[in-house]
């Protein structure tokens, strides 16, 4: 066999599988709005039921390491501050990678983010 012809198919071979692993990757690594309000919801819930037991969150902890399956909620402050990026202050299945998605409550329980 010609070496062009050999070239094109290890070619498309390769161009191929790069897409298909990112079309699955993709797909695997989104989250629905109704999955990301659900988590919202029982983020806000949780931290009220905290807040009603006097606890503070001056500290910017992780509020819940399993919040739901693959999701975290974390307390940080807003604007962030240094201490909300230290490893001990965050979600511990996060930080190691068994969860995979995250909200992001302010000390006074509003939403910064959720992905």
């Amino acid at each position: 066999m010609p070496k062009k012809f050999l070239f094109t198919i290890t070619l498309i071979v390769i161009v191929v599988t790069a897409y298909l692993t990112l079309l699955v990757n993709f797909r695997l690594s989104t989250v629905s709005k109704n999955d990301i309000d659900t988590a919202v919801n029982q983020a806000k819930h949780l931290y009220n039921l905290k807040k009603s037991r006097g606890e503070s969150f001056e500290n910017g902890l992780c509020l819940s390491d399993a919040l739901l399956p693959n999701w975290v909620v974390d307390i940080v402050h807003h604007p962030r501050l240094a201490i909300d990026e230290l490893p001990e202050n965050q979600c511990p299945s996060l930080v190691e990678g068994r969860a995979k998605h995250f909200v992001e409550l302010d000390i006074e329980g509003k939403l910064i983010r959720a992905q």
